[in-house]
């Protein structure tokens, strides 16, 4: 893995090719070239260059990709015995740059890899299974039955047909009259009986 500690704006990032960094504003457009030359390290794998200072012609070419704001931060000032209070928010612009390549006396552009279309394989659709209709089954016809009493033995025109006599309520009415005993004649007892007067003695 090859990869470079660069310093920018008195901070130090790692670079990786085709990695991103994060460094203070720059004031250059987004879309521009940047060619970082303080480069402190250089690891190629297991070869390890230190720079004494830095590393000699070996820069690192950047691409800026936007410009940004970072997390907002609040200052606060505070004297208890002179009321002091003072609160202010910053929030620090940096940008943010894509590491192209690292080494060479020039960016060396690398052609857009093309990405072939993949075939669209249009799948067989299979087609839904037709449902099996459900056989109606025959509905019996209700046999309508005619009476014949209705119309065979039909009552003469203007004549009502005679109505028809109840006998169960005059035979309850019998059968309730013989289950219930006459009530016997109330004899009244008289307690006291006169007796008879006395005949006198004879002398």
């Amino acid at each position: 893995m090859k990869y470079a500690i660069v310093e920018s704006g008195g901070k130090q990032f790692r670079a990786v090719e085709g990695g991103t960094i994060e460094v203070d504003r720059l004031p250059i457009e987004s879309g521009a070239n940047v060619k970082l030359e303080q480069v402190l390290l250089l690891a190629d794998g297991e070869n390890i260059t230190v720079g004494t200072p830095l590393v000699k012609n070996v820069p690192v070419w950047t691409t800026v990709v936007e410009h940004f704001k970072g997390p907002k931060v609040n200052i606060f000032n505070y004297s208890p015995k002179k009321r002091i209070r003072v609160k202010i928010g910053h929030r620090q612009n940096y940008t943010r740059l894509l590491v192209e390549q690292i080494g060479g006396s020039e960016l060396v552009k690398k052609e857009p890899v093309k990405i072939e279309k993949a075939v669209e394989v249009k799948a067989e659709v299979k087609a839904p299974k037709a449902k099996a209709e459900k056989v109606k089954r025959p509905v019996k016809a209700e046999l309508k039955v005619k009476t014949s009493s209705t119309k065979g033995t039909s009552s003469p025109k203007g004549k009502k047909p005679a109505a028809k006599t109840t006998t169960k309520s005059s035979s309850k009415k019998t059968t309730a009259a013989k289950a219930k005993p006459k009530p016997s004649p109330k004899v009244k007892s008289s307690s006291k009986v006169k007796s008879a007067p006395k005949k006198p003695a004879a002398k």
